[in-house]
């Protein structure tokens, strides 16, 4: 067994057709635990596309998650406690532990609201990874020189 895996999940005009969740009946279209499809141990991923006027529906809150929100297309909303905050490309939201959160795409969306959901658990990560290591090595798409 190797220390990597790899997995499609797709372009992002595909990320709809996908039908999945964190359980069975919780499943929905355009939701994709990726976490579920490779052996994630301190980070998860979903990948998620909302038609315009679709929503969460449903609010929640994390004890020990962190969640950080990348959104790609199409214009939405989020509940975040007291406020509304509004998301479209490029919008980057970070969730901390106890805030309670929700979504939707806005019904006057341009497309699909698609965005990735990165979790990572309880442990605080360095502001630089102090575990690296460097190596040369020759890059591998560089032809041998000779």
């Amino acid at each position: 067994m190797t220390g990597y895996e790899i997995t499609e999940i797709g372009g992002l005009d595909q990320w709809r057709d996908h039908f999945g969740g964190f359980a069975p009946a919780r499943s929905r279209d355009g939701r994709r635990v990726v976490d579920h499809e490779l052996a994630m141990q301190y980070i998860g991923l979903t990948a998620n596309a909302l038609e315009p006027g679709e929503q969460a529906g449903y609010w929640h809150t994390h004890s020990e998650v962190e969640e950080l929100y990348v959104f790609l297309e199409g214009r939405g909303q989020m509940g975040l406690d007291d406020d509304l905050v509004e998301v479209g490309p490029g919008s980057v939201v970070r969730v901390g532990q106890g805030v309670w959160r929700t979504w939707r795409a806005h019904p006057e969306s341009p497309g699909q609201l698609r965005w990735l959901c990165i979790r990572a658990g309880a442990e605080v990560l360095p502001e630089v990874p102090s575990d690296s290591t460097r190596a040369e090595r020759p890059m591998p798409w560089s032809a041998p020189e000779g």
